[in-house]
């Protein structure tokens, strides 16, 4: 008998069949556009639309559904403008920092709306308030100059009246500091965002999958109204397509209101899996997020702002936006459902770990370096196989394909860094094929990819230096050459000792990692 997801799955899954053609930009096909069947319509004399925080999660689902619409869009992002032109060639980019003041008025010349989806939630509790308000004002400022038309702002719900967690009262901070200004503002609130790739519903589906049992203290009864990514995005658009929503604030949530533990036993009921609910006082939400980060692929930076949040109920206080963009919203089962079939289908088209760590986009690259990294090992091997079957094989690597031979020392790895509260390999991959350049791979990030010929990877591990991981085919005649190549760069004693107490286990690892890619190319 089948699971509940399996069944939901059954006629939308088609068998995978990962052959190398298929490296080509993912982008959305028509029928996977949430705004179809919006009741708004498109405006079509609009001016130019500037999406901040375009790399992240909902900036990246939200950029498509408006290129489709119609709309002239500028994203605005951090990190090297040319990745995100490959990505979306029907966008002007813009490089800007909104902590940088002068940045944002070059970004915000021409603009008539702008989407705010700047959020620091991945610098922890303790950084990202300051930073919140800082970008906040200095939006607000630069809007004012450009003299922008409107303002949309994703905001967090929650009653201002109650004790809220750091999180939640930064979220309405932000929004409170854009509306001093004298451009309109609309704020949407939304509690947690489930879909695939959310670190919400991760956390969630991992606790259950993971676990025979699950410990639940008692905010685990606060109740909650969850939403749907697909919803969120229909507001976003919906609200940019009725002038009437300007200036106006709005909480948006999903079809239920449920406890935290009826999410959880929701889940376990999905996929069939059996698990003991346990009440049990935990000293401090802190301790709650450091376990729930060594158990889920959501580290401790992002886990915490979420427990957090947990002991404040959120739920809507008014269904006033159903008024201006009616639609009926999906259940939280619905959405669950709809995010394991991404996975299961891989098309996860954006996920939390886009934008973690923080400002990853501007991390020192390899080809930056001025000097030669200070130690460098390579190993190569020689192949008859074909290039692009060896290059499809290096792009296999990491998340539930492990790393071959040498898979219990990469995740032995990775559990001292999640332990340090780094991002360990549990954070695994957002999707498999095909990979491009600012994805994940457990503890590393894509730094730059050359179809059939080049991966090079950066490390994002806790370490005492920079390193970097270079897979290489080089084409001799008949045969390939299959070399893989580990650069690191430090300049401190314990960098050193770090080196030196790894360099010998360097022969296991890549000569068996590279035999492995070789073996399983076809």
């Amino acid at each position: 008998m089948r699971s509940s997801f399996e069944s939901y799955t059954h006629h939308y899954t088609k068998e995978k069949n990962f052959m190398p053609e298929q490296f080509k930009t993912k982008t959305f096909a028509p029928n996977e556009l949430r705004c179809k069947d919006l009741p708004t319509k498109p405006i079509s004399d609009l001016g130019t639309i500037l999406i901040t925080g375009a790399s992240g999660y909902i900036g990246g689902r939200l950029i498509p559904e408006l290129i489709a619409r119609g709309y002239k869009i500028r994203l605005m992002v951090r990190g090297d403008e040319d990745v995100y032109k490959t990505d979306w060639p029907d966008t002007e980019v813009i490089e800007a920092d909104a902590l940088d003041i002068n940045q944002l008025n070059d970004a915000l010349v021409g603009i008539d709306t702008a989407y705010y989806l700047i959020h620091s939630m991945q610098l922890g509790l303790e950084e990202f308030e300051d930073a919140d308000i800082q970008a906040a004002q200095n939006f607000r400022k630069a809007a004012e100059k450009n003299r922008l038309k409107r303002i949309i702002y994703l905001g967090g719900l929650g009653d201002k009246t109650s004790n809220l967690s750091s999180h939640l009262r930064n979220r309405i901070e932000v929004s409170e500091e854009l509306k001093k200004g004298t451009v309109p503002v609309t704020i949407l609130n939304a509690a947690i965002i489930i879909g695939s790739g959310s670190a919400s519903y991760e956390i969630l589906h991992h606790l259950v999958k993971r676990l025979p049992f699950i410990i639940t203290p008692h905010w685990t009864k606060n109740r909650c109204q969850p939403i749907s990514v697909r919803d969120v995005i229909k507001y976003l658009v919906g609200v940019l397509e009725v002038p009437e929503t300007a200036s106006k604030q709005f909480d948006i949530g999903g079809k239920d209101i449920l406890t935290y533990l009826e999410m959880l036993k929701t889940t376990a009921s999905i996929l069939e899996k059996k698990v003991i609910f346990i009440p049990f006082t935990i000293p401090t939400l802190s301790l709650y997020a450091y376990g729930v980060s060594m158990i889920t692929p959501v580290p401790f930076a992002i886990s915490q702002c979420l427990i957090q949040g947990l002991k404040n109920e959120v739920v809507c206080q008014d269904d006033s936006i159903k008024k201006y963009v009616p639609f009926e919203t999906i259940s939280f089962k619905e959405s669950t459902l709809r995010a394991m079939t991404r996975e299961e289908q891989d098309k996860v088209y954006t996920r939390w770990s886009d934008a973690f760590p923080p400002a990853h986009e501007l991390a020192l690259k390899l080809k930056e370096l001025k000097f030669e990294t200070t130690y460098s090992t390579n190993y190569s091997i020689q192949s008859l196989k074909k290039p692009n079957s060896l290059f499809y094989s290096i792009c296999e690597i990491g998340g539930r394909e492990g790393w071959f031979e040498g898979s219990w020392m990469w995740r032995l790895r990775g559990a001292i860094d999640r332990t340090l509260t780094g991002v360990g390999t549990q954070r695994g991959r957002k999707n498999y094929f095909p990979l491009k350049a600012n994805d994940v791979i457990d503890f590393w990030r894509v730094e730059a990819i050359e179809q059939n010929s080049r991966l090079l990877l950066r490390a994002e591990m806790l370490i005492p230096g920079k390193a970097w991981l270079e897979f290489k085919i080089v084409n001799e005649g008949q045969k390939q050459k299959l070399v893989v190549t580990a650069y690191y760069d430090t300049h401190t004693f314990f960098g050193h000792i770090y080196w030196y107490m790894f360099l010998p286990f360097h022969h296991f690892i890549f000569q068996d990692l590279i035999k492995g890619i070789e073996e399983k190319s076809y």
